[in-house]
């Protein structure tokens, strides 16, 4: 057989066929799965356990009513850690098992395997998150209505951003976990990493000098969130597209550091 013929038989390494083998992997995995299914239960059922007792004088807070968006979507926090392990998982999780090898062998450039990552994970996984924080807020509205409290409607001022923008918080929670497993290729720091970040982080600013927490904490990563996913604001938030262009900057600048090493280290 000639060389000729062996090189017209080999197919050429482009970004399409790298997603297409992304978007494989992604979706046999049991891992996506499981953990998207623990995402759904948690976005859910937390909404679902905040709209039944809030008001009642059952649990903390349950006499402060709020606002019926963010009672609906309660459960977005806890489940931003579930999609940003997914994340983790995506990218350390080849480290852990040592396929990584075989997929750089493949691609030996290297950057278009993180760039399809990226790209797969936040087309599936933005769309399964929109669904599934729709039907939060459905029920949320549903259960907060047969109580007799105030509901609002998806046409309502800042609803369907609030929404929308929940569905896209949590998706770049998942690419934050995306990058930082590629940056540290250890499963089980990267996801201490992103866990302290997004959850502990913000709860520790709260206990520092109010000067802090007025001028850092907006900044962080889930506070930074907060201006585009909630309906009603506060004057230490930011504004909605300013706390936008801050979340995209953490995601852009966590990619490009995790390409950067990528490029460099050995697999």
């Amino acid at each position: 057989m000639s060389i000729g013929t062996l090189e017209a038989g080999r197919q050429r390494v482009t970004l399409p066929r790298v997603v297409h083998m992304e978007w494989i992997k992604f979706w046999t995995l049991r891992s996506t799965v499981y953990t998207l299914a623990i995402t759904v239960l948690l976005l859910v059922g937390f909404g679902a356990i905040i709209s039944s007792v809030i008001g009642s004088g059952e649990g903390p807070d349950a006499n402060d009513f709020g606002d019926p968006v963010s009672i609906s979507l309660g459960g977005v926090t806890f489940a931003s850690l579930a999609v940003a392990t997914l994340g983790v998982l995506m990218s350390a999780g080849e480290y852990a098992t040592g396929t990584i090898r075989a997929t750089l062998a493949a691609v030996p450039a290297r950057l278009p395997v993180l760039w399809a990552k990226a790209m797969v994970f936040a087309a599936a996984t933005y769309g399964f998150m929109l669904a599934a924080v729709l039907g939060a807020f459905l029920t949320g509205q549903a259960i907060l209505s047969s109580r007799g409290l105030d509901t609002v409607a998806l046409s309502d001022a800042g609803v369907l951003r609030a929404v929308a923008g929940s569905a896209v918080y949590l998706t770049g929670a998942g690419l934050i976990g995306l990058a930082v497993g590629a940056l540290l290729r250890n499963t089980a720091a990267a996801i201490t990493t992103v866990v302290a970040a997004l959850f502990l982080v913000p709860g520790l600013f709260q206990l520092l000098p109010q000067s802090w927490n007025d001028n850092v904490a907006p900044y962080l990563p889930s506070n930074a969130a907060t201006a585009f996913t909630s309906v009603t604001s506060t004057g230490s938030t930011l504004s909605t597209w300013s706390g936008f262009a801050v979340f995209a900057g953490y995601i852009a600048v966590l990619l490009v550091a995790a390409a950067g090493l990528l490029k460099r280290r050995d697999a």
